[in-house]
């Protein structure tokens, strides 16, 4: 079964998880270490991020080091950047608006 990225990246631990491999590759065990939670269900939210192909796994001799999959999150921030520019459109139409009330004299609006 194929999962969807976006699932996977809404659970905040998998998200975390990410955060943490971003800086740099890390076994199973380390990445546990961060989180107030058994071994076990770290391994289900590296194995779906695994699925989803956002992390990928090395092996280095016995132990095995997951490490973020930059390309897959190149094509969130590609799905992201659509929705950025709206936006950043809406928030400059905004700041418009608002200094163009906050000061009508300069807007042409000469009120007596």
């Amino acid at each position: 079964m194929r999962r969807d990225i976006f699932q996977a990246i809404a659970d905040p631990t998998r998200r975390s998880i990410i955060a943490l491999i971003a800086l740099q590759a890390m076994t199973p065990n380390a990445i546990a270490d961060n989180f107030n939670t058994t071994r076990q269900a770290v391994s289900k939210h590296l194995r779906i991020l695994t699925e989803c192909e956002l992390v990928k796994q090395e092996h280095q001799g016995r132990e095995i080091y997951y490490s973020l999959e930059i390309n897959k999150m190149k094509e969130i921030d590609k799905w992201l950047a659509q929705y950025r520019k709206i936006w950043e459109d809406r928030f400059d139409n905004l700041d418009k608006y608002l200094a163009k009330i906050q000061n009508p004299k300069i807007h042409g609006k000469n009120k007596k």
